[in-house]
């Protein structure tokens, strides 16, 4: 299933029939249950139930023929720790169920797509929420649902307190509309369009990389930064010098280059996090600012 997606903007919508929530900077997440069992797809399609055994566990206490929309996140020291929920989506099955012990995931669900069989997606977004709330709440954590509220002046508060906590801004939704998947209907306000993200390889000599492969938060689908200047050329080659990681299945990895398209890249072990920037357009080009080699092997 699509996600419904969103379009930046660089103020913060006003008018009526607005709704306003936090922004959590994680992996987007669709959470099914069928038949008695939890199924976790990713934002690309990709299903990674094993890679959080916590998650799948608490849905179970979901009844059957639902499907919630949300963010996973892992907090650290009251902050959301991207680079560590990117190691447990990078996790593989034999170590999934160690990471969740020593970092737990939760849960931030924004939207009720389905309930007990019933397609609630053509359903106004209020009523979705309302449906939210009520189902996830009597669970507590580590499922619950995002804040929300329809006052801007509060949504303003959240947006310049908040980001102490990680929260990188607000998403706003308008509360008469139904949930349209693969659609921009809704609206994203960020504090900057830096990030820190997730290097997985790199394209060109492994000596002097051409380019970085990146994991950026709320999206697990690998993308290519646009050309690294020389000076930052030769550091990557030295920080990711012994890294190279080797495909199991034998077959060359690709990530999608804008203006370009999918490009074969080399895949490197997690362990080094990018300052990136990424423009505020759809398709916008991802350029690196920086190695994080302050937070290396921290991944």
């Amino acid at each position: 299933m699509k996600p419904a997606l969103a379009e930046p903007v660089a103020t913060l919508p006003r008018g009526e029939g607005l709704a306003y929530e936090p922004k959590f900077d994680g992996h987007r997440i669709l959470l099914f249950t069928i038949d008695g069992s939890a199924v976790l797809q990713a934002r690309s399609g990709r299903i990674v139930t094993a890679a959080f055994p916590d998650l799948a566990e608490a849905a179970l206490a979901l009844p059957d023929g639902t499907v919630v929309d949300g963010e996973v996140v892992v907090w650290t020291g009251g902050r959301i720790d991207f680079a560590a929920v990117q190691r447990r989506a990078a996790a593989t099955p034999a170590r999934a169920g160690l990471l969740a012990r020593r970092m737990p995931a939760s849960y931030a669900a924004f939207d009720l797509l389905w309930e007990r069989g019933e397609d609630l997606r053509p359903a106004p977004y209020e009523r979705r929420r309302q449906r939210l709330t009520a189902l996830l709440e009597p669970l507590g954590p580590p499922l619950q649902p995002v804040p929300m509220t329809t006052d801007p002046e509060l949504a303003a508060t959240w947006f310049e307190t908040l980001v102490e906590a990680g929260i990188e801004g607000l998403v706003v939704k308008h509360l008469a509309r139904p949930y349209r998947p693969g659609a921009r209907d809704w609206r994203k306000l960020r504090h900057t369009d830096v990030h820190d993200a997730v290097v997985t390889g790199f394209t060109g000599p492994p000596a002097r990389p051409a380019a970085l492969v990146l994991v950026l938060p709320d999206d697990d689908t690998p993308v290519v930064s646009s050309p690294l200047p020389p000076a930052l050329r030769s550091h990557a080659g030295r920080l990711l010098a012994g890294r190279t990681a080797e495909n199991p299945r034998g077959a060359p990895r690709t990530a999608t280059a804008i203006g370009i398209g999918e490009v074969p890249y080399r895949a490197v072990e997690p362990g080094l996090l990018a300052e990136v920037e990424r423009g505020t357009t759809r398709h916008a080009v991802v350029t690196v600012h920086r190695l994080r080699d302050d937070l290396i092997n921290q991944v």
